[in-house]
């Protein structure tokens, strides 16, 4: 018996790592016939489930779980305006989170300084430092013990944990040893023995290390909240795109209402450079659209009566009367906005490396510090109760991953800022391991591969008109219009021929077909091939037929209504496409070319710059579906684009790389963007991308590779100041040092 199944969106409040996503999703799906997929990044989960249960079923089980879930509920175009004001006002996790890094940063600089620095030791120091370090370790590091609390009450561990554990052993030692053992005498120093040696450790505190182990993890998650807090902006872009208010016909009289108002068969108003406000049919006029959001194509289509339009597009010339087809969520633009967000949040999470070296980590460590404890109380000797106590304190202390806080943060730091100085923009930790993984690139055609911008290919004559008069008149007649061609065409014919712009008389549009205008006393028009009634002469009929072939556009220039030649305009592919698609081949990665042109100028392209696999013809919803395919056949897919169009595919792409010169909300969905419109750009990114993510990898070995070698010292009671400082100072400023060689990546050498 099939189950009726309902779905909803939840957001989730209160995950602190992708440890904490699992737990979710786990949770959620043991409830019976529930299917959940719960998205760190996002802080939202998507859940099927049997119509028996409710939503508040699974609230409780996100709950129970301890954590807080509230359904989404879908904005649309008219409430989008509102809800960016009230986000401007701040988030306030992320606000809080900045607040408690900055104070406990002045908190902590000067504890670290009267540590490190014996000539600032002055009498009461430590006092000093313990009045500065409380607060940080209290108040700042509050987020870290909340988390290590809901853990620890669900029977998990995580990094919050060892954290918590640590900085908090750290303290409570420190005060002991202040109030209770000898390190709150005048006088007291850090020593330098180098020596190890066996002391019941009440001289000796670790305020530093607590207070500095909280400022840089705060600085980590803080950075880390305010990425994924940029999570819904290609939503809100893709909803701005919408027209917000609309002129209806209403018994033959124009009124201008909200576009919430707009229902189904109202017939509205569309003048030239206005917006479409949303999907329809067209019921009178005829004009030129540029729907390049959903074609990717350049050139805008032309539209007339029953023609269907799609809302957000713009109308470039003549008046249209449209009848509304589909509104709101219907709507080609909510579409794509659902698309949008149904690739982020299937998109897969990379689990942070620290997070899942934790889950055997913390439990080892816990386990040698109880055990520590037993070994030296059971032991006895020297020391007694406070010796087998500091040593199992020490064990915790030393484990507390100080370099560890450092390691994604700095390599990000250094990296994000050496891209930036190359046009590079890197969103986050959480995509560099996608840039490892691909092994297939797939490009969108226009304004990608080519420069998106149409440009004078050839002029054909016929007759006894020269090339040169045939461009110049042309060019007169097109300068009068705002049309993509004729731009093309003005701009080619001022390249060849210089202030040679000719005057023009009785210039008129005809919608839907082209311009005319009197030039040199020649009644001159320049007409879409579709709208010449009568024969061309064979040597103009193979021109447009060949440009035809290769995605070209070609026009037809008639002098005095005769055909007198034939101009072909073009999409330019980029100089550097070529080589730097075959660099990308040489890194490993298979080029698949992806557009929504027509097959002829897509293989033309494809052949120019050396790829051999081709889709062609698609729709913004055919781009996703064309990646999932690919991820379906097991490729690891990265998805570089520009446009509107590509929003769902970069989304929807492993990795997504947005070309600066495209759109905002490509630029948006993408976890990567080149400011550039150079595909060598693209090659730098991956790279810079690669470079980066090893030298974190690097970073976290060597973090817990100092930890892991003390934890034996520690545990054999050998931990005096000095060691646990020089493991922490040593540990940090070989993370740093390591960071800092990504300032010396430099670009690939163009080819």
């Amino acid at each position: 018996m099939t189950t009726d199944l309902a779905q909803i969106d939840l957001d989730i409040d209160g995950m602190t790592c992708a440890s904490c996503a699992n737990r979710i999703e786990r949770k959620l799906n043991r409830l019976d016939g529930v299917s959940a997929s719960v998205n760190y990044a996002t802080e939202q989960a998507h859940v099927e489930y049997p119509t028996k249960l409710d939503s508040g079923d699974l609230i409780t089980a996100v709950r129970d779980a301890g954590y807080h879930a509230t359904p989404v509920h879908p904005r649309d175009a008219s409430t989008d305006a509102d809800d960016d004001r009230a986000d401007s006002g701040g988030d306030r996790e992320l606000d809080g989170l900045r607040r408690r890094l900055i104070v406990s940063a002045a908190l902590t600089a000067p504890v670290i300084a009267l540590a490190m620095v014996p000539a600032w030791q002055f009498t009461y120091w430590q006092w000093l430092s313990l009045t500065l370090a409380a607060p940080v370790v209290v108040w700042g590091a509050y987020p870290f013990h909340r988390a290590a609390w809901i853990n620890l009450r669900h029977g998990a561990t995580t990094m919050d944990t060892l954290v918590s554990m640590g900085t908090l052993a750290a303290f409570s030692w420190s005060v002991y040893a202040l109030f209770f053992g000898t390190a709150g005498e005048p006088g007291m120093r850090h020593g330098f023995d180098l020596i190890a040696s066996r002391g019941d450790g009440a001289a000796n505190i670790y305020l530093e290390a607590a207070a500095g182990v909280t400022t840089f993890l705060l600085a980590g998650r803080y950075f880390e909240k305010r990425a994924k807090r940029r999570a819904g902006d290609a939503l809100r872009a893709l909803l701005d795109l919408g027209a917000k208010d609309v002129v209806v016909m209403i018994d033959g009289a124009e009124r201008r209402i909200p576009v919430t108002e707009l229902t189904v068969g109202d017939e509205f108003v569309v003048r030239p450079g206005e917006k479409i406000a949303t999907d329809g049919v067209v019921v009178q006029g005829a004009s030129a659209v540029d729907a390049s959001m959903i074609t990717g194509e350049s050139v805008p289509a032309e539209v007339t009566v029953g023609d269907d339009v799609i809302g957000a597009t713009v109308n470039t010339s003549g008046r249209l009367v449209v009848r509304a087809s589909r509104i709101g969520a219907d709507t080609a633009l909510a579409q794509m906005a659902k698309m949008v967000a149904d690739a982020q949040a299937g998109k897969a999470d990379a689990q942070r490396l620290a997070d899942r070296i934790s889950a055997y980590f913390v439990p080892a460590v816990i386990t040698i510090a109880v055990a520590t404890l037993g070994f030296w109380l059971g032991a006895g000797g020297t020391g007694g109760v406070t010796f087998a106590f500091t040593a199992a304190v020490a064990v915790l202390i030393i484990a507390c991953p100080c370099a560890l806080g450092l390691a994604t943060p700095t390599a990000l730091m250094v990296g994000t800022g050496r891209g930036a100085q190359l046009g590079v923009l890197l969103k986050g930790p959480e995509v560099l391991e996608s840039t490892r993984r691909v092994d297939t690139i797939v490009l969108d055609k226009t304004g990608t591969v080519t420069t998106g911008e149409m440009t004078l290919e050839s002029v054909v004559v016929a007759g006894n008109v020269d090339d040169e008069r045939l461009l110049r008149a042309a060019a007169a007649v097109e300068a009068g219009s705002e049309h993509p061609i004729g731009a093309a065409i003005v701009a080619g014919a001022e390249h060849r021929y210089p202030r040679s712009r000719q005057d023009v008389t009785g210039f008129r549009a005809v919608e839907g077909s082209g311009v005319t205008g009197v030039v040199d006393d020649a009644r001159v028009a320049v007409m879409s091939p579709s709208r010449i009634e009568h024969p061309l002469p064979e040597r103009l009929s193979v021109a447009i037929d060949d440009a035809h072939a290769r995605g070209a556009t070609a026009v037809v220039v008639l002098f005095d209504d005769r055909p007198a030649g034939v101009i072909v305009v073009a999409d330019r592919i980029k100089p550097s496409s070529a080589a730097a698609i075959a660099e990308l081949r040489r890194m490993g990665l298979t080029p698949v070319l992806l557009t929504g042109d027509n097959a002829g100028a897509a293989h033309h392209v494809a052949a120019a710059v050396g790829i051999d696999t081709v889709i062609a013809e698609v729709t913004p919803a055919d781009k996703v579906a064309s990646i999932t395919e690919l991820q379906a056949d097991g490729h690891s897919v990265a998805m570089v684009g520009d446009g509107i169009n590509d929003a769902g595919a970069l989304a929807q792409a492993d990795l997504g790389l947005a070309m600066g010169t495209g759109t905002d909300v490509a630029i948006q969905a993408s976890d990567l963007t080149v400011v550039s419109g150079d595909l060598w750009a693209v090659v730098d990114a991956i790279r810079l991308a690669r470079r980066t993510l090893g030298t974190i990898k690097v970073n976290l070995f060597w973090a817990f590779a100092y930890n892991v070698a003390a934890i034996p010292v520690a545990a054999a009671g050998l931990l005096n100041p000095m060691l646990a400082g020089a493991a922490m100072a040593l540990s940090s400023v070989f993370v740093v040092a390591n960071s800092l060689r990504l300032r010396r990546f430099r670009p690939h050498p163009r080819g």
